[in-house]
């Protein structure tokens, strides 16, 4: 009550110094100078006004601000807002705040400089006032209000300085009430940037949730491909281990040592981290050398990967898949066999490319083609590494198919190359 009786008084002591001077000036005119009465009426008329229009104005601001104090009361309204966003995030966000206020007019942004400038009209919350243009009230000031705002950068957010205030200059603010208009255009900029950046952090969790959903559905799937494993391959390769041992049993060990060795880096893992394409050339060889020993002279093997090309991260059994296709669809329905060629090389700075190839049938009426293991091949390559990685599938010449996965070429150097050096046979 205090600051609000300030208040009035401040402003009812400047009106009263113009009706000193306006009396002044009356009493010094000629002939109408000697009559009081018109302005006594018009100084009495205009100090009712002044009186109306404060308590009008101190009520608005109480209704607005929930408060009343000097600041919620000045014509002129600043404030301090820190936006938990990068500069250039915050300055946006600003913008777009201001451009929705009701009533805003020639908005200049200024992006470099990180401000913005905007004129707003300035609503009569109470109608026409009374007397119009003949109202002393009106004779202060001008229709509209301005606001300007800055962002200054800081670490990792943006500090906005919010100024909205009358279009007129300050001595204006003696004589004259805004009726709260700009302490409404601070609080409505202040609550549309708090709601922006509570919706931007709703967003921010609903995607990171996403994420973490999309990502479990990714793995699950993963691993159901990673899980699909010939079990034909693992009945056939224990039936004839059982028939050498009776015949060979130094073939039957050899089989059941190559066997073990696939097994060791075929079972499921603790974590579906990618291999590394040394690691899924053991496995592919020792694949390949239990069906040599099942498919005798029938099948030959080929392998030309240069050691630097090991540790080139790969997913579990993809390599492997492009092996078992290789013997299931070119060699194994040719009663003469044939040659699978494995074969890795740098295609530039930022990718490798693992070709499997045959000499078999290829693409012929007893096979349609690729299967659901190259499929599968195709959609773990999008699931991991999105456009970074391809499978294409051609025919080899003069027989046979070639297919060949290209992926990144990360973490294709370093001392893991000689570790696996001695896995690397050509046959």
């Amino acid at each position: 009550m205090i600051r609000s009786a300030f208040f009035l008084l401040r402003i009812l002591a400047a009106w009263l110094f113009v009706f000193f001077l306006a009396a002044g000036l009356w009493s010094g005119l000629p002939f109408i100078g000697q009559a009081e009465g018109p302005i006594v009426l018009a100084c009495g008329i205009t100090a009712a006004l002044v009186v109306s229009g404060l308590f009008s104005h101190i009520n608005r601001v109480r209704l607005i601000a929930g408060r009343v104090d000097g600041n919620a009361l000045a014509n002129r309204q600043r404030r301090q807002i820190e936006i938990p966003f990068e500069a250039g995030e915050a300055f946006d966000l600003l913008d777009a705040a201001i451009r929705e206020l009701p009533n805003v007019e020639q908005v200049r942004s200024a992006r470099d400089s990180l401000q913005v400038s905007a004129k707003v009209a300035r609503p009569n919350p109470y109608g026409h006032r009374a007397l119009g243009r003949w109202n002393p009230l009106e004779w202060f000031g001008t229709p509209r209000n301005q606001l300007l705002a800055t962002v200054t950068p800081n670490h990792d957010s943006g500090s906005v300085t919010l100024i909205c205030e009358p279009e007129a200059p300050a001595w204006t603010d003696l004589f004259r009430v805004d009726d709260g208009t700009n302490l409404e255009n601070a609080e409505a900029i202040a609550r549309a940037i708090t709601r922006r950046v509570a919706q931007r952090r709703r967003d921010e969790q609903a995607a990171a949730a996403q994420t973490v959903t999309e990502k479990e559905l990714t793995q699950a799937k993963l691993s159901l491909l990673h899980a699909q494993v010939e079990p034909h391959f693992l009945y056939n390769t224990l039936a004839s281990a059982q028939l050498l041992t009776r015949q060979d049993p130094q073939r039957a060990d050899e089989m059941l040592g190559h066997l073990i060795d696939y097994l060791r880096h075929s079972l499921p893992r603790t974590q579906d981290d990618a291999s590394t394409l040394g690691v899924e050339l053991e496995r592919a060889v020792a694949y390949l050398e239990i069906l040599k020993i099942r498919m005798g002279t029938r099948l030959e093997v080929q392998l030309d990967v240069p050691e630097e090309l090991l540790p080139v991260p790969l997913p579990p059994m993809m390599l492997q898949t492009l092996v078992e296709n290789a013997i299931k669809h070119g060699l194994e329905p040719r009663s003469a066999g044939g040659t699978v060629w494995i074969r890795a090389r740098r295609s530039d700075r930022d990718s490798v490319a693992i070709t499997v190839a045959d000499d078999g049938d290829g693409f012929s009426t007893r096979t349609s083609g690729p299967g659901i293991g190259l499929r599968n091949v195709r959609e773990r390559l999008q699931l991991l590494y999105g456009g970074a990685a391809s499978l294409s599938v051609a025919g080899n010449f003069p027989n046979g198919v070639a297919a060949t996965i290209t992926v990144p070429a990360a973490g294709a150097a370093g001392s893991a190359g000689a570790a696996m050096a001695g896995s690397v046979r050509r046959g």
